[in-house]
């Protein structure tokens, strides 16, 4: 982890593939965001802090990530804390060398590498906000998805006013384990996601399901195999936890519907692909699959989408 600290904000220093203007682009995708506030190329973000609320704002420049504290200066301990928060947020531990070279020799990522170089995996680090968005974004549409997460954040979650503005927390797994279920249904979560969320919850607080447990399988497998045991997860729910929250490049949720819609339309195709059919096609992108499904997903919101 590469910063400097000037009290009142911090510098990180990203490694030389990393585009700030593309992972604002991933980052601003629907305006129903809750979580974080896109401005003038700044994104502001408000984080909970060893029992501390933190309010920043992000910006680039001269080759660094400025991260400017807004309420007030916190401890050194606590800006240390952040600039590994950002560290982790925009995936800067990750070498895109192999993936870039690997995606030079394939037809489906070539392109997707040079439009949008320096995109990185932009990750959920809480595990249990990991879940529950996956589990709110099944079988539905993804604008319904952020209508849901608003309502769920906005009714359990902390917030902080800033200069007229108000920034969320997501909800706390020990906050929704004491809820019932008719306390979700009324945002119009179903029952069963109800049932899910609140069950992840409870397993959470056991201390049966930690990510801490997660990242220390020595198998890739075995961390989808754990996961999947929670009702509610299934393959593609466990994938994207381990795409998005450990940082797991061999993640591939393959039978997801956007990875499809990509696929067709970078190649041209007048159906979307089978489930071997993209198993032959991604046969190249060996210990990179979810970088590779990123940048196809990064497609479906490109301007030149259609």
């Amino acid at each position: 982890m590469n910063w400097s600290d000037h009290e009142s904000f911090i510098r990180v220093y990203p490694p030389k593939e990393f585009n700030f203007d593309e992972c604002l682009a991933f980052l601003g995708r629907s305006d129903q965001e809750v979580l974080h506030r896109i401005n003038g190329g700044h994104v502001f973000k408000l984080i909970k802090v060893s029992g501390a609320l933190v309010l920043f704002k992000v910006e680039y420049s001269n080759d660094s990530i400025i991260v400017e504290f807004l309420t007030k200066t916190p401890a050194i301990e606590i800006r240390n804390k952040v600039a590994a928060y950002i560290w982790d947020w925009f995936d800067l531990d990750c070498d895109l060398d192999e993936f870039y070279n690997l995606a030079s020799q394939d037809k489906i990522l070539r392109k997707l590498a040079q439009d949008y170089f320096g995109l990185r995996m932009i990750s959920i680090q809480d595990l249990f906000e990991a879940l529950t968005w996956a589990i709110l974004g099944q079988q539905i549409n993804l604008t319904f998805a952020y209508t849901l997460k608003r309502r769920f954040v906005e009714r359990f979650g902390e917030c902080l006013t800033y200069n007229g503005d108000t920034f969320w927390l997501f909800p706390s797994f020990e906050q929704i384990s004491s809820l019932d279920v008719k306390d979700l249904r009324i945002l119009q979560i179903t029952g069963r996601k109800s049932e899910y969320i609140i069950g992840i919850a409870n397993a959470m607080k056991n201390g049966e399901l930690t990510k801490d447990f997660l990242k220390h399988q020595q198998d890739d497998q075995q961390t989808q195999i754990l996961l999947m045991q929670y009702r509610g997860v299934g393959a593609w729910t466990a994938n994207y936890v381990m795409m998005k929250c450990l940082h797991n490049k061999n993640s591939f949720p393959i039978a997801d519907v956007g990875l499809h819609h990509a696929i067709k339309h970078q190649l041209g195709l007048e159906r979307k692909p089978t489930i071997k059919e993209i198993e032959k096609l991604s046969l190249g992108w060996k210990g990179w699959q979810a970088y590779a499904t990123f940048y196809l997903w990064r497609s479906l919101y490109d301007s030149n989408y259609s």
